[in-house]
């Protein structure tokens, strides 16, 4: 909850939506709120649970501002761990809920924004416009609000090779000898002849370990599918369009991804991904890169993959867009009214710009060496 915050201060400190109520665009939300804000957050999918793949979340870090701890408590409980996606949406979804200056609208597509001297504004499909003292683009590696930002770079480029995503699984749904032990949380990695996995055991949402509490999930890298992704439209001229869901993927592939996994992948990550596979549980992701050449243009910023993509071989995606939140709500302190929206967004740029550049261009060395186009 907001602390200590007066009707006062929520009118003086300004006004700021955020597109895109994914995990970057919530954990920014709540950074701006906690500051005083008042927040309106656009997003286009449906105001219902979502899910998504393992993330790697860092625990506590020492000399934390209060914003920090705020939402480190909320995303990772001081510890480091394999939390899933929606766990984390879901923490962080009731935390903005509980908010009263931030307002969440579902099914609201974002057609173009703009600025001037005074304010920045969203025009929406629905022919609604939504005026603030800033804007923050969280929406994705696809941003809308990237291309008024950066318009000389507005799009995320294929690096080469496609991650299967392979649907968690109750530990209970495996024979019992195939199942992991205790010693077995965390992440797992193998090498195969072109590609390699990251087998992840994750605490059971709920967060009550033990035997039959655990999920396992697998993230497959392919370097073999370049063909197929263009075939299909995923990628179309080095820009990817769209993500491999299961019911879409061919039946050769199906059954090619089956009898890799037979042959290639020790237990339980081999019945993990044929049971995945029979139901088609699983989804194929092309890798983007994105190098941000800036993360701002006088009242608009952009946080998570709006602002920048590094490669999931880093493991650093959610923690950067974490970073991008914290380090927000400590810029925005005097809050965004006036000339403090601009000055604001200059001071967040020049933290975070050269970091997430350096992040973005280790994983980009690994996708040159592991890619193939």
């Amino acid at each position: 909850m907001l602390d200590n915050k007066t009707a006062e201060d929520l009118g003086n400190k300004g006004t700021a939506i955020v597109v895109g109520a994914s995990l970057a665009g919530l954990m920014a939300g709540i950074a701006l709120a906690q500051q005083g804000i008042h927040i309106t957050i656009l997003e286009k999918a449906e105001n219902k649970a979502r899910s998504g793949s393992g993330l790697q979340v860092e625990g506590k870090r020492m000399e934390r501002s209060k914003t920090a701890k705020i939402l480190q408590k909320i995303v990772s409980g001081g510890k480091t761990s394999i939390q899933l996606w929606s766990t984390l949406e879901s923490r962080l979804r009731k935390e903005a809920f509980s908010h009263s200056n931030i307002d969440i609208h579902y099914n609201v597509f974002v057609q173009a924004i703009n600025q001037d001297d005074a304010s920045a504004w969203v025009y929406t499909k629905d022919e609604k416009t939504f005026h603030a003292d800033i804007i923050i683009g969280a929406d994705g590696h696809r941003s809308t609000v990237r291309r008024l930002v950066a318009p000389h770079k507005p799009n995320a480029m294929y690096a080469g090779y496609v991650v299967w995503v392979i649907d968690t699984i109750n530990e209970n749904e495996l024979p019992l000898k195939l199942r992991p032990t205790n010693q077995d949380l965390g992440v797992n990695m193998f090498q195969g002849p072109h590609g390699f996995l990251f087998g992840n055991i994750i605490d059971n949402p709920d967060e009550v370990a033990g035997e039959g509490k655990r999920q396992l999930g697998c993230a497959w890298y392919d370097n073999t599918k370049t063909d197929l992704l263009y075939e299909i439209g995923c990628v179309e001229e080095n820009v990817v369009h769209h993500s491999l869901k299961g019911p879409d993927i061919p039946k050769d592939t199906i059954e090619e991804l089956a009898e890799d996994a037979r042959t290639i992948w020790p237990e339980p990550w081999r019945s993990t991904t044929l049971r995945a596979l029979q139901k088609r549980g699983l989804t194929g992701i092309p890798v983007k890169e994105y190098i941000p050449d800036n993360l701002m243009k006088a009242r608009i910023a952009l946080v998570g993959d709006a602002a920048h993509v590094p490669a999931p071989i880093t493991a650093s995606g959610f923690n950067q867009s974490l970073e991008d939140a914290i380090v927000l709500g400590d810029c925005v302190a005097n809050g965004v009214a006036g000339e403090n929206a601009v000055l604001a967004m200059e001071v967040y740029e020049a933290k975070r710009l050269n970091k997430v550049r350096r992040i973005v261009k280790s994983g980009k060395s690994f996708g040159a060496s592991f890619g193939r186009f």
